[in-house]
């Protein structure tokens, strides 16, 4: 008897976190295909995580490229549609809170195919950020919602989810840097002797959201904080290649002791990341990696989807304004942090779904 097929979907860098270890864990009991959308494309950002991952090459590529949310929404759509009536899988999972994770859902959710949604329930409750305008459509249609966090669970409850369809497995990311951390630790230092800094003596910045790095404005204090904060302590800038593009269009120059630098893969970033005094970013993702890791995380932005961090005291929403960030900065440099403990977080995120479908496609 042929083992039922599961697709994964993956398009942007933290999808490939999540989804390696949901693949390995499926793989006992299922025929998996990874799909890549191509959502993010360059090779700094895609073929070298999959190298440092592990992962194996996905089974198809829709090379759907970059575009206006419309665009690159349809064209997965349309990609993800012709892949489905191709290869007739039992059930799709996605992950995150991308364009392509929205697309795939609506692709899938049309023609009765069952998605199960990994990450769910998390909510910023900013209708300005397309993030999440994805995370609620994506969850109204999925049949299965894999929560990292109770406030998830919560979320989707107030939104009148029915909770048969709520699983809180714990956080997926956490799995993949829990299993690669001692690979990542081992390589400190040659990372160290290359971009010649040293264990605690410097801050990493990421900015890469559009609300972040479309406005001049915003990209101006952002930067002009981080320089604030480089007066104390080197920080080390990983430019994201929008965020090269947008600096270059608005003649962008960096402060004295920021220190822009090329992207790094998975594990050379982890590294990075958890040898850091301090960390400051756009992203969603770092606030939950630094959190386990004892790193004192600055988010440059009014919200969070990922408040359980907040709750912690690992994270601090922060104004982007270059007082508020040089403030923070301080106060979090001169603290001593201690990684988080945070219920399910766990590195078995994985497993449980693997368990919770297994469950379910057996009872069908």
């Amino acid at each position: 008897m042929s083992r039922s097929l599961i697709t994964v979907v993956v398009a942007a860098r933290p999808n490939f976190m999540k989804a390696v270890p949901v693949w390995r864990a499926l793989d006992q009991s299922f025929d998996v295909e990874l799909v890549h959308t191509g959502q993010h494309y360059d090779r700094s950002l895609s073929g070298a995580f999959f190298d440092d991952l592990k992962m194996p090459e996905p089974a198809v590529n829709l090379g759907v490229g970059s575009g206006t949310h419309a665009e690159q929404t349809a064209a997965v759509l349309v990609a993800f549609e012709k892949y489905i009536f191709d290869r007739h899988p039992r059930v799709v999972l996605v992950v995150g809170d991308v364009n392509s994770t929205l697309a795939a859902t609506l692709a899938a959710s049309k023609l009765n195919v069952p998605v199960g949604h990994v990450e769910a329930g998390l909510r910023s409750r900013d209708w300005t950020m397309p993030e999440e305008i994805n995370r609620v459509l994506t969850d109204r249609i999925s049949c299965w919602l894999f929560t990292p966090s109770p406030d998830a669970d919560a979320n989707l409850a107030a939104e009148g989810i029915p909770t048969e369809r709520v699983h809180l497995v714990g956080n997926v990311m956490i799995d993949t840097l829990l299993d690669l951390l001692p690979e990542a630790r081992s390589r400190f230092r040659e990372v160290s002797k290359t971009l010649e800094i040293s264990h605690g003596r410097y801050a990493v910045l990421t900015l890469h959201r559009p609300a972040t790095v479309d406005s001049p404005e915003v990209l101006d204090r952002a930067l002009r904080g981080a320089g604030r904060v480089a007066a104390e302590i080197p920080v080390l800038f990983p430019v994201h290649p929008r965020t090269t593009k947008r600096m270059a269009e608005m003649g962008a120059v960096l402060p004295e002791g920021v220190a822009a630098i090329d992207p790094l893969g998975y594990l050379d970033f982890l590294s990075l990341m958890d040898k850091a005094a301090l960390v400051m970013t756009d992203s969603g993702g770092m606030q939950e990696e630094s959190s386990i890791l004892g790193v004192p995380c600055l988010t440059l932005r009014s919200t969070t989807e990922r408040p359980i961090t907040v709750e912690l005291g690992t994270n601090q929403i922060i104004d982007v304004e270059p007082e508020s960030i040089e403030a923070a900065a301080r106060d979090a440099l001169s603290r001593q942090w201690k990684p988080a403990c945070i219920p399910l977080w766990d590195g078995k995120a994985a497993q449980r779904i693997a368990a919770v479908l297994e469950s379910e496609l057996s009872n069908d």
